[in-house]
């Protein structure tokens, strides 16, 4: 028997029943399986025993029985039967992540968790001395339960012909699941386990709060840490299965409790809830109200594959949401005879009123427009009034014209080398001039120090006019209390905008500003290009520093 003529329904060393094909690696075939002596699901892997991977096979199969942490899937049997070499590992019942995320992303919550599962039980195996070899979408297995499990260890790099590996391979990898699992995107320059690639821009992958809203700031600083070469803001690399699983227990906790139900039901509600916009915050398991919603955008699923059943529900786009009580389901949500669980009716005689009332609504109207008529004619007698007796206000020609906004007509971030990475966020420029105040653009985290950790000078946005104009004010719509920020003009050529810091003159500052502050400009000020340079930043939530900036409006 060969592993070219094992087909569902054979018996493989008289004792595993063949029952379906999960996968091919390179000839090589994983069959679920019947372990007929012990009366309990199996995966067996098959090759040919002439195959130059068998010894490697055997040799990887003798290194994972040391992996003792429950997470891992163990390997039970290794042998050459009948010219073909098997070996046979535990069943878990489940998704692979790479199914899973062929339906969108996770939400930060759940994507932190995971990878910190993965991380503790690479923690523990490196320990041994042993290394996985092949972390992937494809070996993370989310079971029924919602548990973790972890498929292949050093044996399906056998398979792959991929060598052992090194432990610093294996947290690197992990990194590649944990950005794919908070993106949907593959953090690589091709597509991979039916994940498209992630974008890079000038050579250099963007970290995934940059390629998907929403993404936890933290998350995504560990994110950059792992994949960074190097990472931003002089962050320290994450390189040990340690010093991950250490990172994400100070995000989500070390609770060994799934933050929601890994299954097809959460994900769908993820995607229809939109991703929460904080790490520490879990998608409730809940139907959403039926009475105004919050806007969620969707867009079409993604290609689905054959292995194994999973019903992918549609992508969508996060949406910031404020935390409210979640109804009681026996109180706020009734079950009608058709079984639908929306809001309770009120009776029907309620909701109608009688003429009475009509009538009494009518009669307030009315007087209510009676005293704004009167009120009307008092003021304007009262201004006539004022007239005869002398006043006169002052002729028009010496009243300041009013201020007029200037248009702009583009903007760029502004983090020029070496002292800063070469780019800030620039995708979500535009957010801070399209009149909307819930889209925002924001720094960097930035650790321990309010002015950008002490790496650099600033970080800012230069915008531009179009032409050289007269400017005499800059408003901002900020988040976060604390925020101090200068606004510069070039200082040679007014219509080129400058390269390093120093090419730029101060003309407003403003220390220390709220939500919202303005700032007037020296007189005479003319530019083209406006820089907001923001030179500290207030504390977020997690600890560190971020500047955000939700509108400018520049006016002449």
């Amino acid at each position: 028997m060969s592993n070219q003529t094992i087909s569902p329904g054979a018996l493989l060393a008289g004792r595993y029943r063949i029952a379906e094909l999960l996968a091919e690696i390179d000839g090589a075939r994983v069959w679920r399986a019947v372990d007929e002596v012990l009366s309990r699901p199996v995966v067996v892997d098959v090759l040919s025993a002439e195959d130059e991977r068998t010894d490697a096979l055997f040799d990887a199969a003798r290194r994972a029985a040391a992996a003792n942490d429950p997470r891992f899937l163990r390997v039970l049997d290794c042998d050459i039967h009948d010219g073909t070499t098997y070996c046979v590992r535990e069943w878990a019942g489940g998704r692979p992540l790479e199914r899973m995320l062929g339906a969108g992303p996770l939400t930060g919550q759940q994507a932190g968790w995971l990878a910190r599962e993965v991380a503790e039980a690479l923690e523990h195996l490196h320990r041994a001395g042993i290394q996985h070899g092949a972390i992937s979408p494809a070996t993370v297995v989310v079971t029924d339960a919602g548990a973790i499990k972890v498929v292949g260890v050093a044996t399906e790099a056998a398979l792959r012909s991929a060598g052992p590996g090194s432990p610093e391979d294996d947290v690197r990898a992990l990194g590649q699941v944990l950005f794919a699992s908070l993106t949907g995107r593959w953090p690589g320059p091709t597509a991979a386990w039916g994940l498209q690639p992630a974008p890079f821009e000038h050579g250099r992958l963007l970290t995934p709060r940059q390629v998907r809203a929403g993404v936890p700031r933290s998350l995504d600083d560990i994110s950059d840490r792992l994949l960074g070469d190097p990472p931003r803001h002089h962050a320290a690399p994450i390189t040990s299965a340690a010093g991950l699983s250490a990172a994400l227990s100070g995000v989500i906790g070390s609770s060994h409790e799934p933050p929601s139900q890994l299954s097809d039901e959460t994900v769908a509600i993820a995607q229809q809830n939109g991703s929460v916009d904080d790490a520490t915050v879990m998608v409730p398991n809940v139907a959403a109200p039926a009475l105004e919603p919050d806007p969620v955008y969707t867009r079409p699923p993604a290609n689905s594959t054959p292995r194994p059943p999973y019903e992918p529900g549609p992508d969508a786009r996060p949406v910031r949401r404020r935390q409210g009580p979640v109804p009681e389901s026996g109180a706020a949500m009734g079950n009608g005879a058709n079984g639908s669980g929306g809001r309770r009716r009120a009776p029907e005689e309620k909701a109608k009123g009688g003429w009475g009332g009509r009538i009494l609504i009518l009669l307030a109207i009315l007087a209510l427009l009676s005293v704004v008529a009167m009120a009307q004619f008092l003021a304007k007698d009262a201004f006539k009034n004022e007239q005869g007796a002398g006043s006169s206000p002052k002729p028009s020609v010496n009243q300041p014209p009013p201020a007029q906004k200037l248009k702009i007509v583009d903007a760029k971030d502004f983090d020029p080398k070496p002292d800063g990475s070469g780019d800030e966020h620039p995708k979500d420029v535009p957010n801070t001039y399209d009149g909307d105040l819930q889209t925002t653009w924001d720094t960097m985290s930035y650790k321990k120090r309010p002015d950008l950790g002490g790496t650099k000078e600033g970080v800012g946005i230069y915008y531009d006019l179009g032409s050289v104009q007269d400017v005499t004010q800059v408003n901002l719509a900020l988040v976060g209390d604390g925020t101090s920020l200068d606004i510069r003009i070039p200082a040679e050529d007014p219509a080129t905008p400058g390269k390093k810091p120093d090419d730029w003159k101060k003309v407003g500052s403003v220390k220390d500003a709220g939500e919202s502050a303005s700032v007037k400009l020296d007189p005479g000020t003319k530019s083209r290009y406006v820089l907001v340079w923001l030179t500290s930043l207030p504390k977020a939530d997690d600890g560190d520093f971020v500047g955000e900036i939700a509108e400018v409006t520049i006016q002449k």
